[in-house]
């Protein structure tokens, strides 16, 4: 049996002086989409950069495709494949929006990135506006834009830190079609969402974070049953 995408135990992190992560457990099988539920503060964001080796200090294991990363750093980290698009994108503003695409190196995992032409088909936006200058591109074009230069790369697992906040409907549709087509293509997919009418859908299992801490987990067969809990824990 393959081993899992992500497999992480144990997981305590720290920035500086504050335990924010308290024996973080979770399992993501290859080509799940998987949604980090919780409060702001709950540990969603800390769990997704103690993955990448972005916490001050950490430890525990977190294991990717059956390799122990946890004293790995955070380069060695992405070359096994791994991409995360943080909440702040992270946008070169002085560089076109196909020059932001060009610009990440391909990496050594035995997948091939995305073409541009396959990023065009999938973000027609980016396609009209590649020419145009990173500091010029609207909200959800830039949140594309972070997306698509991962899928360059050849990281097969996305780790995606509230891609829909605080954009149009109509581009959080976009988000959506765009996570569907990747799962299909066989990506995993950790994410981060305040939004649950975006993640609900997507989802195949849901784990839910309070206070640095694992408090439920559940398929999305599950989904209905635990909206009791869900609204209590989340006020969604």
């Amino acid at each position: 049996m393959a081993a899992p995408a992500l497999e992480i135990k144990g997981l305590e992190a720290w920035y500086g002086e504050s335990h924010v992560l308290h024996g973080v457990d979770m399992v993501v099988q290859p080509g799940e989409v998987v949604t980090l539920l919780g409060r702001n503060g709950a540990g969603r964001t800390s769990t997704l950069r103690a993955i990448m080796g972005l916490t001050g200090s950490r430890r525990g294991s977190v294991r990717i495709d059956g390799v122990e990363t946890i004293a790995m750093a955070t380069h060695r980290i992405a070359h096994l494949g791994v991409g995360y698009c943080p909440e702040e994108r992270g946008i070169f503003s002085s560089l076109s929006c196909e020059e932001n695409l060009l610009l990440p190196p391909t990496l050594k995992t035995g997948t091939q990135g995305m073409s541009l032409d396959e990023i065009y088909d999938m973000f027609p936006n980016l396609a009209e506006r590649k020419n145009s200058q990173g500091t010029r591109l609207s909200g959800g074009e830039q949140q594309m834009l972070a997306v698509a230069r991962i899928l360059r790369t050849g990281a097969k697992l996305l780790l995606l830190d509230e891609i829909s906040e605080g954009l149009a409907p109509v581009i959080v549709q976009a988000l959506a079609r765009m996570i569907t087509m990747l799962r299909q293509k066989g990506y995993t997919v950790v994410m981060v969402e305040q939004n649950f009418r975006f993640a609900a859908p997507l989802a195949d299992r849901f784990y839910v974070m309070e206070h640095g801490r694992m408090v439920e987990r559940f398929g999305a067969s599950a989904l209905q049953d635990k909206m009791p809990v869900l609204n209590q824990l989340l006020g969604v």
